[in-house]
């Protein structure tokens, strides 16, 4: 049994592995910013959960103590001139820390790249963060992967909305630049098996799977998985990085602050040079997955609501992270609240199957063009907007993403509480709850609002009158639906 700690297990990557790592026998903790987003996940009870952040040295020197292999998963997704710089100094804490804890391996996983060539900011940042862990006086094995494809996956997002969207498609000249992606599965693979190396290495390896691929025939080879005709795609050369990531942005829901540093990583062609790790993890007998392959198990994932991870679950930058106070009115804080109370002859069970299941494809039961006009103002200034979806369509945990809203409590049957991640001035949120009568059930509705300064006054101001149709229209509509399943089932 191996001492491991994981960042990032809130993540796309983290919150897969940790699971294999234990199937594997292995003694696992978790380091992270939010604890609360794996109150539900299946393995909670079985690994150490330490609570910091990466910028905090004695936070990470304490999740480090015992620990024999530390894997490093953050990347962020925010930008501006410190980015880089940030991104190095967390890297550089946790190498002190692993030091001082006499941790004996670092794994980092991070992006195929060119040698020599002009990276973009995120792409150059994680090789600059590499390069911390190869500097260090503890051993790492840096993994340098390429496009990840899997179910929840942003990079697989992307290239699934771009193909079902576009039938005829102007795109940037990077459609034109090879690429080797990899299944995600065949990540963790190489992740779970770097535990065990028995060489004391210090060096980076290219991992990628067997196909290597135009990017426009990453999209078409989707369609054909998809069923879909293949799409006519036009390389243009006037369509810069950032121009890409506005219509990628628009037809996806990926939002821009993601799609940025996935398209720029695309300016260059990333094929895997060596391809030396077969030398210690050697590839499964079957051979890696083709991309192909690799599509049709992420669609039957989605097809089955069995999704493990999403790239959702990343934090929002900018988004408040603070919970909601158990009396707003008596928080210090100017509160708005609008309150809807209704008594129902539908079976709580039926009520919360509702409430559960509310948002992406079946929407908000209300008013569906005025939440549809706040979500695309949203993605017009930069925010996620109400396209994000939901990871499952009938079940949701805590920190799993709903629309432009995330889980921020549930008490399975009786209450739901999500957190605005939308960009407005304030915090807000909205709280679904049911609790039994004699007759049926009450349900409870209340939207609750801090507003900053006096735009956010106005804000609430402007919306007030939309809120008297949207709210009121939500809590009749989801005990309609309610009341017909109940009886339904009698």
């Amino acid at each position: 049994m191996t001492r491991v700690l994981v960042t990032g297990a809130t993540g796309y990557i983290g919150g897969r592995l940790v699971p294999q790592l234990l199937e594997a026998g292995h003694e696992v903790s978790v380091y992270v910013r939010s604890p609360w987003k794996l109150h539900d996940v299946p393995w909670r009870n079985r690994v150490r959960v330490f609570k910091g952040d990466l910028s905090n040295a004695v936070a990470t020197r304490r999740a480090m103590n015992g620990v024999d292999v530390a894997f490093y998963l953050v990347h962020s997704m925010s930008a501006g001139h410190d980015f880089m710089r940030s991104e190095e100094e967390a890297a550089r804490t946790f190498t002190h820390s692993a030091e001082a804890a006499k941790v004996e391996r670092i794994v980092y996983l991070g992006g195929l790249h060119p040698d020599g060539a002009e990276l973009s900011e995120h792409l150059a940042s994680r090789a600059a963060v590499g390069q911390v862990f190869l500097d260090c006086p503890v051993p790492a094995i840096v993994f340098q992967a390429g496009i990840v494809i899997g179910s929840g996956s942003a990079s697989f997002e992307m290239i699934r909305h771009l193909t079902e969207v576009l039938p005829y498609m102007p795109a940037p000249r990077w459609v034109r630049n090879r690429v080797q992606p990899i299944a995600v599965r065949d990540v963790l693979r190489y992740l779970v098996h770097a535990v065990t190396v028995q060489e004391e290495l210090n060096r980076t390896f290219d991992i990628g799977g067997p196909d290597i691929l135009r990017y426009g025939q990453m999209m078409n080879g989707y369609a054909v998985e998809a069923g879909l005709p293949q799409r006519h795609i036009a390389a243009l050369p006037v369509l810069t990085p950032w121009l890409a990531s506005q219509w990628v942005s628009l037809v996806s829901p990926v939002p821009r602050q993601l799609a940025v540093p996935i398209i720029a990583s695309l300016q260059n062609d990333c094929v895997v040079r060596e391809q030396d790790i077969d030398g210690y993890i050697p590839p499964p007998a079957e051979g890696l997955l083709p991309y192909r392959t690799a599509v049709r198990l992420a669609l039957t994932r989605e097809a089955e609501g069995q999704v493990e991870t999403s790239w959702q679950s990343a934090t929002v930058a900018g988004a408040p992270s603070d919970p909601l106070p158990s009396d707003p009115e008596w928080s210090g804080h100017t509160v708005f609240i609008d309150l809807r109370e209704r008594e129902s002859t539908a079976s709580t069970n039926a009520v919360w199957d509702v409430i559960e299941a509310i948002g992406g494809e079946k929407g908000w039961h209300s008013f569906p063009l005025a939440w549809a006009a706040r979500g695309w103002i949203d993605r017009l200034v930069g925010g996620v907007g109400m396209s994000r979806g939901r990871r499952h369509p009938s079940r949701v945990n805590s920190g799993d993403v709903i629309d432009v809203w995330r889980v921020e409590s549930i008490e399975r049957g009786r209450m739901l509480r999500l957190r605005a991640e939308m960009r407005l001035p304030g915090r807000a949120w909205l709280e679904l709850s049911v609790e039994p009568t004699e007759t049926g059930s009450r349900y409870r509705q209340r939207a609750v609002y801090f507003p900053k300064g006096l735009s956010g006054r106005l804000y609430w101001a402007v919306l007030l009158p939309f809120h008297g149709i949207i709210f009121p229209g939500m809590a009749a509509s989801i005990l309609r639906e309610a009341e017909r399943s109940t009886e339904k089932a009698q």
